[in-house]
């Protein structure tokens, strides 16, 4: 072999010798990633105003899976792979859970936990109520917020300190909502009652036809940090205009 033919041969073999590093690299890259997405943390991302002001249209979050243990809805697919929990850890009162819709098994929705399995749930003039006790809330400064239109809305905004001394933020859009004044919700062992911040603007277990009372096992993780947020102020085209779309103000907030 002469050594021009010797140094293509090498050159050859260095270039399928660099593609093979690279094909591994990326298999391990997407299997820990998989690794971690199914056991650590999933990223979710908000699409409705049901949790706001916690939560915005536009929020992009981690939810850890390990938080409350694991149950088939942990996985992707769906797998169906056990019955019930492994490792489970209840959620506490005031957690921001994601969970499977019961309904159907396979949308998530993401709420507060409000109520647990025993407990009577009930609202009155707008006002949550546990076991027959209102829950303390105070008037703070109002939700401000700007539509599509440009025009400045004002709402009203309480800080709420639930039984176990979790404190947060809910709004009140109307006065004598829709479901402002409720029956008495009885949660069943093994369920959840779960609210969205949003009161006038949340499908929650108050509807008991849309989402009810949550299973133990729907559960799929607790919320944990803000790690991106932008509003619709720029279009996916419009990359001039990304920095300023981005609240860069709620980027790695815990999400309480």
């Amino acid at each position: 072999m002469t050594d021009d033919a010797k140094q293509m041969s090498d050159s050859e073999e260095g270039k399928h010798s660099g593609f093979g590093e690279i094909f591994r690299v990326v298999i391990h890259a997407l299997i820990l990633a998989l690794i971690v997405r199914t056991f650590l943390y999933q990223p979710f991302n908000i699409p409705s105003g049901s949790m706001k002001s916690t939560l915005l249209i536009g929020d992009y979050l981690f939810v850890s899976k390990f938080s409350y243990g694991y149950s088939k809805y942990s996985f992707p697919l769906g797998l169906n792979l056990f019955s019930g929990r492994i490792w489970a850890s209840a959620p506490k009162r005031g957690d921001v859970v994601v969970f499977k819709l019961p309904k159907d098994n396979a949308t998530d929705y993401i709420k507060r936990v409000i109520g647990f399995p025993g407990d009577e749930i009930q609202m009155l003039n707008g006002v949550l109520h546990i076991n027959g006790t209102p829950v303390k809330r105070k008037q703070i400064k109002n939700f401000q917020e700007t539509d599509s239109f440009g025009n400045l809305h004002q709402i009203a905004r309480y800080e709420e300190t639930l039984p176990n001394g979790v404190t947060y933020t809910s709004l009140d859009m109307r006065k004598n909502g829709y479901l402002d004044n409720t029956q008495v919700y009885k949660v069943p062992a093994g369920h959840y009652f779960m609210m969205g911040d949003n009161r006038d603007n949340s499908s929650d277990s108050r509807v008991l036809s849309e989402v009810g009372f949550v299973p133990f096992e729907n559960l799929v993780g607790r919320a944990e940090v803000l790690f991106f947020s932008v509003d619709n102020s720029a279009r996916l085209w419009e990359i001039w205009r990304w920095p300023a779309a981005i609240r860069w103000s709620r980027l790695f907030n815990a999400v309480r």
